[in-house]
């Protein structure tokens, strides 16, 4: 692939930050993580992965066990390059198919003028992935929260209550904000995050990082979206798997926008603001109207989440929508105290909040969907079950 004719069309682009030291340059190119899927949809699926030096990467894909196809990313008729964080989204996939695929990188390893110097090519063994049917009914999904920089985390829960007999438990998994504590580095969401993900199941089952108050919090934070394949490069938007429409929002940080500790660069209250105008959109949306089932992917709740500038602000601006939406189910984390609220007065939804990153008090929710109900079990990390619902279909 680096001796074809479209290489001669790369042009020389903004290379990465690539914060690696100068003994650790020396390396030569590898894969430092992934590959890794998001976003993935009847028919589409984002690959991403990251290498140690600026490369031109590419796809090799196919369905069943072929893979004659190639997709590379590219920006303004410029085909990505000289960068190390690669994401390709490869789309007119066939649904409810198995698909075959390979990540390819070319270091790059200089401009002269309008020649692009390269060098060794790279890649990895062959994966696979399953893409939802078209008319899908049923899932399984997992939810993580606030396990905040312990990424043994993932294994143990997953290893524990991730499964039935030797079988998988989950489509997708969700990480519900506050894997990190103050996120300062590359190599602090790759170890805590990417790498036990694509460990176990990354390669074959996508997952989805909601924004914590955590995320927003350290020199790193704001180059974590280009970690993660965000639609629109949002951390609020709304996607339907199966028979469950999600929306997903923002609540940003805790504290006010004036606080202190983060040197009055902060302004969460009026990206919240924001987010609340775009709520009142989606929820006249053909797609969120026609849902089977509605579900809420949200940090820190508007409810039962203490006394906070943020949750304050959140039920200020979110609630009113929330509750005219009429959701069947909220998921949350934040608290660091697991726990289940039934609708009341104040919210005409159920509320789940997940447990914190302590053995004994973390948690693994469990969603199983069908087109039918939502089975939910908060299951703590001992086996218990501390949280159970069975929400059937409503005539809306």
């Amino acid at each position: 692939m680096s001796k074809i004719g479209a290489l001669s069309l790369l042009s020389a682009t903004a290379s990465s930050a690539n914060p690696l030291t100068s003994e650790a340059a020396e390396e030569k190119n590898h894969f430092v993580a992934g590959p890794y899927l998001q976003n993935i949809s009847s028919d589409e699926v984002t690959v991403m992965w990251i290498t140690h030096k600026n490369s031109f990467s590419w796809l090799e894909y196919g369905a069943g066990t072929y893979t004659s196809k190639r997709e590379f990313g590219y920006s303004n008729g410029l085909i990505e390059a000289n960068n190390r964080i690669n994401k390709i989204t490869i789309s007119g996939l066939k649904p409810g198919t198995e698909h075959k695929y390979k990540i390819v990188s070319t270091e790059v390893l200089g401009y002269k003028g309008s020649k692009v110097e390269f060098g060794e090519t790279i890649s990895s063994v062959m994966y696979g992935f399953k893409t939802p049917a078209a008319n899908e009914d049923e899932f399984k999904m997992v939810v993580f929260n606030d396990i905040h920089d312990r990424p043994q985390i993932i294994p143990q829960l997953l290893y524990r209550h991730g499964y039935t007999g030797n079988k998988r438990d989950y489509d997708f998994v969700v990480f519900n904000g506050d894997c990190f504590d103050w996120v300062t580095e590359e190599s602090q969401v790759v170890d805590h995050l990417i790498k036990p993900t694509v460990d176990i199941f990354a390669t074959e089952f996508p997952f989805i990082l909601t924004q914590g108050n955590h995320e927003c919090r350290g020199s790193f934070s704001r180059h974590i979206p280009q970690y993660f394949a965000y639609p629109e490069n949002k951390f609020y938007y709304s996607f339907t798997r199966g028979p469950v429409h999600f929306v997903i929002l923002d609540s940003g940080e805790d504290k006010a926008d004036d606080s202190v500790e983060y040197g009055g660069l902060s302004a969460f209250d009026r990206y919240r603001e924001t987010q609340q105008k775009w709520l009142e959109k989606e929820i006249e949306t053909e797609a969120f109207k026609k849902s089977h089932f509605r579900i809420l992917l949200i940090h820190i709740s508007p409810w039962h989440s203490g006394d906070w500038h943020g949750t304050l602000h959140c039920r200020q601006v979110f609630g009113p929508t929330l509750n005219k939406a009429k959701f069947d189910l909220q998921l949350s984390g934040h608290t660091h105290r697991y726990a289940t609220h039934d609708a009341d007065a104040t919210h005409n939804f159920p509320i789940v909040i997940g447990g914190g990153p302590i053995e004994g008090n973390r948690t693994l929710i469990k969603l199983h969907a069908t087109s039918k109900e939502l089975n939910l079990r908060m299951i703590r990390d001992d086996g218990e079950v501390v949280g159970k619902y069975t929400i059937v279909k409503k005539s809306r």
